[in-house]
Parts: C-alpha cells; sequence; structure tokens
C-alpha cells in the first residue's frame, strides 16, 4: 500500500516533465511502476537504474552536440559575399 502510494507522487512529479502524461496519468504510472519494480526484483532494479541513466547520459550527448540558440553552424548572409558586392 505505501509502495503505491510512494509510487503514484513520484509519477506526479515525474509526469510534470513529460509531455503529454497528465498529473492524473502521472499517478497511475507511478502506481503501476511500483508494481513492476516489486516484480522485477533488486537486479531488475538495478538495471532500470542503469539503463535510465544510460539514457540520460546519450540524451544530454545528443543535446550538446546542438547549438544552444537553436541557429545552424552557417556564415551570416551579410558575410557570405553576396553577389554584387565586393
Amino acid at each position: 500500500m505505501i509502495g503505491k502510494i510512494l509510487g503514484a507522487i513520484a509519477g506526479e512529479r515525474a509526469a510534470k516533465h513529460v509531455r503529454g502524461l497528465g498529473g492524473p496519468g502521472g499517478a497511475l504510472f507511478g502506481a503501476g511502476a511500483a508494481a513492476l519494480i516489486r516484480r522485477l526484483g533488486p537486479l531488475g532494479l538495478v538495471a532500470v537504474a542503469v539503463g535510465g541513466y544510460a539514457l540520460k547520459r546519450h540524451l544530454d550527448a545528443k543535446s550538446a552536440e546542438q547549438p544552444a540558440d537553436g541557429q545552424d553552424n552557417e556564415m551570416p548572409a551579410d558575410e557570405a559575399g553576396q553577389p554584387g558586392q565586393p
């Protein structure tokens, strides 16, 4: 019972970071996750934690490759040598 409540609270907070998953949906997700973790056991819990950490590192590295200002790395038009300009 306590595991479902804690899972629901964690799911509701996680739903704030996931688009398309509202508060009640997050609570249901968290309660279901608590049941899943109980079935996986300790080794499954470690595997899920390591997988989540690896996914976070991958997404952070992918976002670091993109320019922060949302622009591409092309030369601005005024420096690109427009036709008719020296």
